[in-house]
């Protein structure tokens, strides 16, 4: 039986005192696009500018890595403190200061004369990233009427998928063209217009029922919460796993030149976009099959390039379908904190996102062990594996009901 979204009534979620709204603000939803899209546009910069980043500043290349590093683990941070930190203010507020934080981070980063002053502007984009990724899910349930949420989320997240096939390739042009620190202004100038998009788009968003620090644990004991955290991050984790890999494998199974190379990684990064959109039509359907349908599409297609003998056509074919998949994955699980955890989805959102980056650590760990031992092909199936386990772990036991205190987890 399809589980689509079931929508509680109001008056056994004491904390959502607002009436759902009865119209779609897509203008709003755009807006949070935007700073979807600048956010990470702004944390992928230094992978394609870490050479002259690292010349200009006098340092390693390995150092001026870590500019990526500080982003991840002040966001995992930002994630967790940002709905108990700011529980009082107008949600509106809140977004619009972590819009403000990239413009700074970026023109500051820019303007940086050492290392040390770079990675303190890269915790402000931390600060931003992790605490506007974990309440998109919350505000846009109070953007867009429930049964629009899983399009409207498609959408939010689709951000992300712009930001991983252009930001590298954007700022590694622009660094050539102009040097590393116009890649910043760039990014920079970008947070200016999301800033004033925002500014006119976003309604004003009183803040509901104040979050206590200790509602994350209180989220962590409701039935089935804590088993469906621990599968979103066996997925994501598998996901990077490969991703982090993927030029190596595509360089070993297809026997292409580096132009042809740069074709595919380009379609799969356009299927990664168009993902995010079928995985919204999959979750305006059914929740449970999306999030057990997407890590077997990218598990079977991961083994699929290694193991099966496609021939050129069939792998280009596998890497798409991977890349639809791998889009997919961060939609649906903020749609299914949104459904599953309604009265405290920023707390749940903020779950979410030291899933996603603790995900990324953990999966560049397992790949580079299973590298060292086994090369690409350890790596493909190993986190096929987890990919695999991951989804037979949801179907089994992963609620897609309501779980709060108001209601009775099924």
């Amino acid at each position: 039986m399809s589980d689509v979204f079931l929508e509680p009534a109001t008056a056994d979620i004491g904390s959502m005192d607002d009436a759902e709204p009865t119209s779609p603000a897509w203008m709003a939803v755009f807006s949070l696009t935007m700073g979807v899209f600048g956010l990470l546009t702004a944390e992928y910069l230094p992978a394609s500018l870490l050479t002259p980043m690292a010349a200009g500043l006098g340092v390693s290349e390995a150092l001026a890595g870590q500019a990526v590093t500080v982003t991840a683990v002040v966001a995992m941070f930002s994630g967790l403190l940002t709905a108990s930190l700011t529980r009082r203010i107008d949600r509106r507020i809140v977004l619009l200061a972590f819009s403000l934080l990239m413009i700074a981070s970026n023109l500051l980063a820019a303007l940086s004369s050492s290392l040390v002053i770079l990675l303190a502007m890269r915790v402000l984009l931390g600060i931003a990233l992790g605490g506007f990724w974990s309440m998109a899910a919350a505000v846009a349930m109070r953007l867009v009427p429930a049964s629009l949420l899983p399009w409207a989320l498609s959408i939010i997240f689709s951000g992300i998928a712009v930001a991983t096939v252009v930001a590298v390739p954007l700022g590694s042009y622009l660094g050539a063209l102009y040097g590393w620190r116009a890649a910043f202004l760039a990014a920079a100038a970008l947070g200016v217009l999301t800033l004033a998009f925002q500014f006119f788009t976003l309604p004003p968003l009183a803040p509901r029922s104040p979050a206590r620090l200790g509602a994350i644990l209180d989220v962590l004991r409701r039935p089935g919460i804590g088993v469906g955290m621990l599968c979103c991050t066996l997925v994501h984790t598998g996901q990077y796993a490969l991703f982090t890999y993927i030029r190596p494998v595509l360089e070993s199974v297809m026997t292409i030149n580096a132009s042809g190379l740069a074709l595919v990684l380009l379609a799969f990064g356009v299927a990664n976009f168009v993902g995010t959109l079928v995985a919204g039509w999959m979750l305006a359907r059914s929740l449970r099959a999306t999030l057990v349908v997407m890590p077997v599409l990218i598990g079977a297609a991961s083994l699929g390039l290694i193991l099966l003998p496609t021939g050129i056509a069939g792998q280009v074919l596998l890497v798409i379908l991977w890349g639809m998949a791998f889009g997919g994955v961060p939609v649906a699980w903020s749609n299914w904190v949104a459904h599953t955890v309604p009265d405290q989805a920023e707390s749940a959102g903020g779950m979410v996102v030291v899933s996603v980056q603790s995900a990324i650590a953990a999966g560049a760990a397992v790949g580079g062990l299973m590298f060292s031992f086994s090369g690409v092909t350890g790596v493909f199936v190993a986190a096929s594996a987890i990919l695999l386990f991951s989804a037979l772990l949801i179907t089994l036991r992963v609620h897609t009901r309501v779980s709060s205190p108001a209601y009775a987890c099924q």
